[in-house]
């Protein structure tokens, strides 16, 4: 595939959710590298950074380029078949983990659960799955997640696996919330601290479970943890166009619009956090960095590919 293709794929929103995007860069590099026959270093660090500058927000695609770019070896041939090697076990990486994470979390499901869920995350919606797939009767509120209707997705996958589901108006979250036994989120970025940045209005679904004493997990890949936020560096939220929101005629008067992809969700309002490696509290956001990321004492210049370089 065309790398510009590729990009644009990620920029509009036609490869979405985090999971599919840092799987999909790993395939497109990986690709990509198969082609270069000269300044195979140049080529790539390139080829990276037009990934990379799609959506600034998701950590899942600064990590799978990180980790594939950190390949090694002194001939052309040597680099590309590490970079091959790398970029197929990120892909394997992204496979598996979902699959630990549903065993992981169908756990925390008790028969008869209703479950709240906001956007469209595979990883939490497999964790669902998981749990009609072992027996328990399960309901799902999900909510229509404006402006990109990314609720409209989930309801469907989750209805075609045979759960049932109600669709609400993410301004009903209150209205509902305690009909509900737990939330399941997915994570677009886990920081070090803990907080979770995710899909829009997520912070409000958190903070209702909060006054109403309702678990909020979230459901994340450890290559959704964000080793950048060690060094201080603050997650960029990324901002939408006018157009997602407002109808032309809205916008020719002069009326402005303001359109985040994601807010905060403080560590303060997260239950638990369901990982490849286990369900642990968001103070643990530290450890996962350190430990299975490998990233701790860094550098700006051990990061092979920086967000947003020129």
């Amino acid at each position: 595939m065309d790398l510009q293709i590729a990009a644009e794929k990620i920029r509009s929103m036609e490869v979405r959710g985090a999971s599919r995007i840092a799987k999909f860069a790993a395939e497109v590099l990986k690709e990509y590298a198969m082609k270069v026959e000269e300044n195979f270093d140049e080529e790539m660090l390139k080829a990276s950074k037009i990934l990379l500058n799609t959506r600034p927000t998701a950590v899942s695609l600064f990590n799978a380029i990180n980790y594939i770019m950190r390949y090694c070896g002194d001939s052309i041939e040597e680099k590309r078949s590490d970079l091959v090697r790398r970029a197929e076990e990120f892909i394997e990486w992204v496979q598996s983990a979902q699959k630990k994470i549903a065993e992981i979390g169908e756990k925390r499901i008790k028969d008869g659960y209703t479950i709240l869920t906001h956007c469209n995350s595979s990883t939490a919606v497999a964790i669902m799955k998981r749990a009609h797939e072992v027996g328990k009767r399960i309901e799902v509120l999900a909510t229509e997640s404006r402006p990109r209707w990314q609720g409209h997705i989930t309801a469907r996958q989750l209805r075609e696996a045979g759960i049932e589901v109600t669709l609400i108006v993410d301004s009903a979250v209150r209205s509902f919330i305690n009909d509900v036994d737990c939330v399941i989120v997915g994570a677009d970025t886990i920081t070090a601290n803990g907080a979770l940045i995710n899909k829009i209005g997520t912070s409000q679904v958190a903070l209702c479970a909060k006054e109403a004493r309702v678990p909020f997990m979230v459901a994340a890949e450890t290559y959704k943890f964000s080793p950048k936020t060690l060094l201080g560096d603050l997650v960029l939220i990324e901002e939408r166009s006018a157009e997602e929101v407002a109808p032309r005629e809205l916008l020719d008067l002069g009326i402005k619009v303001r359109n985040p992809a994601f807010d905060v969700t403080p560590r303060g309002y997260i239950d638990l956090i369901i990982t490849e490696i286990g369900a642990i509290p968001p103070e643990m956001a530290y450890i996962v960095i350190k430990e299975r990321l490998g990233y701790i004492g860094v550098s700006d210049e051990e990061f092979k590919v920086d967000l947003l370089s020129d």
